[in-house]
């Protein structure tokens, strides 16, 4: 196998992968656009029977009149509605909107798209109680509107069927995190045995922004110490067959799309019941329920959880819970990527430009391979000189491809040429160029990340096709250094190789492509290089023997 064989089969490879993630999307779970009068239905409270959850009939009862709450920070602008105290619009200010980018995204929402949080409080199934919950009417208690320290505390109060819940919303100076605390006090004279839960609602909507040819996980997920990460369909939701932890006294829940994610981190060591069901059409909705315990009368008891809205910040959600950064999907390649992505880290934090950590990793993985590489671009130098030796073998024994093949393998020997040399080098790339391509669609660092000039958002296209065309520049200039192929059908197969891979490459990341086309420059210095000073070694030896 020489040099051209090993592109060609690097050409299968490739296409295998497009075929294969092209194929991931036409079979991914269909994700519904949202129906219309969305915001007319209203999300269910998950019952709770010994901390257990049982899926619960939306009610489509008018609402009460309630009263929304804008407030806002450095990184939010949220509404919230005092029906339920819930938060039910969430803009992320440092994050522009896909399709306007003078708009921040909106994550959180209740207009003709349903994506909301709840917190509250349930009774044991068999006792008809109403404590207060997302259909209860709070007070707001808190009169700041404005984050100007580093924290602001957003004070709701709601009593019924004898407790009497404060809820303390603190949010953080440049950060998603929300805390969430409810102080409940017993203002009855009889024993109550409360549970508290709390849930992500959300429509089956798609989110703006998704690449067609890059499909992104777009669903639930729940993580225990027991059973790990468990991802959950809409389609398996409505088929009744997911699979997840059921109760665990750790882990977290979560909504997750391209880039971001709102996930409920409760209070660890505390034995809770998870649940993921459909609430009703189009609605879907997962909880986590956990009891607060027997609570006497005029004793109080508090439980506080953590709420992430916001970005899949890999560094900011460790902070939170070390599983937590396990909501990025970099699929069966996480073992590269994760790595991969912490030295790109590390270098942007020294060079501030996420294009230019991508030319850095790539004379880095370049010097890497530099080994491999040279002693393939030898071979490929050294097959360029036995070039005519090898065309008067093919036609000194014509159709006899044995005693060919024969001639051919002792002239390797004598030669010292390694006819797999040239394929090992290409192999490599496949892993490191798949590993990068994840990276690039699943880091929301790269999001909007500027390299220089046209090149604004390195997460999508070039918007002019500029590198596409230098790759496929650099392509046909490296088939220049190697030898010609003797097989005509196969030198024109080489020659429309670079084409193939332009056109697939106008459609992915322009992250992506800046890494092909520096690993090309170099490949085509490292390869000059090579050549040029076999050819000076083979002169000198011709004059020495003269």
């Amino acid at each position: 196998m020489d040099i051209r064989r090993g592109i060609l089969w690097m050409i299968f490879i490739f296409s295998v992968f497009m075929v294969w993630t092209n194929w991931q999307a036409y079979n991914a779970p269909q994700v519904a656009t949202a129906q219309a009068n969305t915001n007319t239905q209203h999300p269910s409270a998950p019952t709770a029977a010994n901390t257990s959850a049982a899926p619960v009939a939306v009610s489509n009862t008018p609402t009460q009149a309630s009263e929304k709450v804008q407030i806002s920070t450095d990184v939010f602008n949220l509404t919230f509605d005092t029906l339920g105290a819930q938060i039910v619009r969430a803009e992320l200010l440092q994050h522009h909107d896909s399709e306007d980018k003078t708009k921040p995204t909106v994550l959180l929402d209740n207009g003709q798209v349903l994506y909301t949080v709840q917190s509250g409080l349930v009774g044991p199934a068999n006792l008809q109680k109403s404590y207060p919950k997302q259909d209860t009417l709070f007070t707001l208690i808190s009169t700041e509107k404005a984050l100007t320290g580093n924290t602001l505390d957003v004070v709701f109060r709601a009593e019924s069927d004898g407790l009497e819940v404060t809820r303390t919303y603190t949010l953080h100076k440049g950060s998603y995190r929300i805390t969430v605390k409810d102080d409940v006090k017993n203002t009855s004279t009889e024993v109550q045995n409360p549970s508290q839960y709390r849930q992500i609602t959300r429509d089956s909507h798609e989110p703006a922004g998704g690449m067609s040819m890059a499909p992104t996980y777009t669903g639930w997920a729940v993580y225990s110490d027991a059973e790990r990460f468990q991802k959950v369909t809409f389609d398996e939701i409505n088929k009744n067959s997911a699979e997840y932890v059921k109760q665990a006294p750790d882990g977290w829940i979560s909504f997750i799309q391209h880039f971001f994610v709102t996930a409920w981190i409760p209070e660890q060591g505390k034995e809770r019941t998870y649940d993921i069901r459909k609430a009703g059409q189009n609605l879907y909705a997962i909880s986590a329920v956990e009891s607060l315990g027997s609570i006497a009368p005029g004793a109080s008891v508090s439980n506080t959880a953590t709420l992430w809205v916001g970005p899949q910040d890999q560094k900011a959600l460790a902070e939170i819970d070390p599983t937590l950064d396990l909501v990025v999907d970099y699929g069966w390649l996480t073992f590269l990527a994760k790595p991969m992505f912490k030295l790109m880290s590390w270098l942007y934090s020294w060079i501030g430009n996420w294009g230019w950590t991508i030319v850095v990793l790539t004379i880095i993985i370049k010097l890497l391979l530099y080994p491999l590489s040279a002693a393939s671009y030898r071979s490929m130098a050294k097959m360029k000189t036995v070039a005519p030796r090898m065309q008067a073998l093919r036609e000194q024994y014509g159709d006899d491809r044995q005693k060919l093949n024969a001639a051919m393998m002792e002239m390797y020997r004598t030669e010292k040429i390694n006819p797999l040399g040239g394929c090992l080098p290409i192999l490599l790339q496949i892993p490191v160029f798949l590993t990068l391509y994840r990276v690039l669609l699943a880091s929301v660092e790269m999001r909007g990340a500027p390299w220089m000039g046209w090149i604004t958002d390195l997460s999508v296209a070039d918007p002019y096709f500029i590198l596409p065309i230098i790759m496929i520049a650099t392509m046909f200039l490296q088939m220049k250094l190697n030898p010609t192929p003797p097989d005509p059908m196969q030198a024109r197969i080489m020659m429309i190789m670079p084409l193939v891979f332009g056109v697939m490459m106008l459609w992915f990341p322009a992250g992506l492509v800046l890494y092909w086309v520096v690993n090309n420059i170099l490949s085509i210095v490292q390869q000059w290089w090579i050549t040029r000073s076999l050819t000076q070694a083979a002169n000198e030896q011709i004059l020495t023997h003269k």
